[in-house]
């Protein structure tokens, strides 16, 4: 950690404790990102084979959003540092000096051990596990570690965002199979060029730069970035037919999804192919718009599928 001892004594003498509203104790669970765990984890309950009772399946997904909160909790204590240093962050309640790191991390703790153990002990124990060795992953492996040390932070530790519809699933079969595989997969792959399309989009490079934080478009440039974007979304459009092979998904969601995949992959050689101007920036743009509204499409799929009862494939895995 960059020394969070001097930047808590570096805080404005008026963040005193007990000073942050509900609203700034809202936003440390980073309510967007949490929005989509909400989101991906319920389509998990929804696709996975069997079915739970409504009570327990409110009381996973409740426990998987405290969880995600949790981690974003922790995530801005242990951030602070840098979180000061950058345009887009110096305004969270932590640098912002109405939160104090003690608290955030308390916060964290408290909201991270009580969602574990609601999940494990009121739904299962396999989800449990799951839920603490994913807020393990992004606090640990990805804010403490990876996002400091290498530019391929954002694709590892994009894992912890994958998660959840991983941990709904399990929430209702009490096993990881290649079901919630997939769905973690396709989230997974997703990541890298939806975030790189926004770094460079809203070109955030001095942020990154000042922070000492090593993101790919600052230490490999924006060519290389722009390349990466389109291996990333090259790959991810087999990924997103692994639902269909693992007997999840159907007709409908195979052929909606691959003409969404074809969009996608328009966007990021457009991306790739323009370079410099106003034509290059609106390319990022839209590749970040249509990236937000992919996700949200596919994962709709699944559950336009269920709704109508939609007849899945036959698994060819698994």
């Amino acid at each position: 950690m960059s020394d969070l001892n001097t930047y808590a004594a570096d805080t404005p003498a008026t963040a005193e404790g007990g000073q942050g509203s509900v609203g700034d104790y809202f936003a440390l669970l980073k309510p967007r990102v949490m929005s989509l765990v909400i989101f991906t984890a319920f389509v998990g309950i929804i696709a996975a084979p069997g079915a739970v009772h409504p009570w327990i399946g409110f009381v996973a997904l409740l426990a998987i959003a405290v969880g995600a909160g949790a981690a974003g909790a922790l995530n801005m204590w242990y951030d602070a540092d840098i979180d000061a240093m950058m345009k887009r962050t110096a305004k969270r309640p932590v640098p912002k000096g109405v939160v104090l790191p003690s608290e955030a991390l308390g916060f964290g703790l408290t909201l991270a051990v009580g969602s574990v153990l609601v999940l494990g002990l009121l739904v299962n124990v396999t989800a449990g596990a799951l839920l603490a060795f994913t807020i393990f992953f992004y606090i640990a492996i990805y804010t403490m570690w990876l996002k400091r040390l290498t530019p391929q932070n954002i694709v590892i530790g994009g894992a912890a965002g994958a998660f959840p519809p991983m941990v709904g699933w399990v929430s209702v079969t009490g096993s990881v199979d290649l079901g919630s595989i997939a769905l973690f997969l396709i989230i997974f792959m997703w990541t890298p060029p939806h975030f790189w399309a926004l770094a460079l989009w809203k070109k955030i490079n001095a942020d990154y730069t000042n922070a000492g934080v090593p993101m790919l478009p600052v230490v490999a440039g924006p060519d290389e970035t722009r390349r990466q974007i389109l291996i990333y979304t090259l790959l991810l459009f087999p990924i997103t037919l692994l639902p269909s092979l693992t007997g999840t998904t159907g007709l409908f969601y195979t052929v909606t999804t691959a003409a969404l995949g074809v969009v996608f992959i328009y966007h990021a050689v457009q991306v790739y192919r323009l370079r410099e101007g106003v034509e290059a920036e609106t390319a990022c743009k839209k590749l970040f718009g249509f990236s937000t509204l992919w996700l949200f499409l596919v994962f709709a799929l699944i559950l336009v599928e269920r709704g109508l009862g939609l007849p899945a494939f036959a698994p060819v895995l698994g």
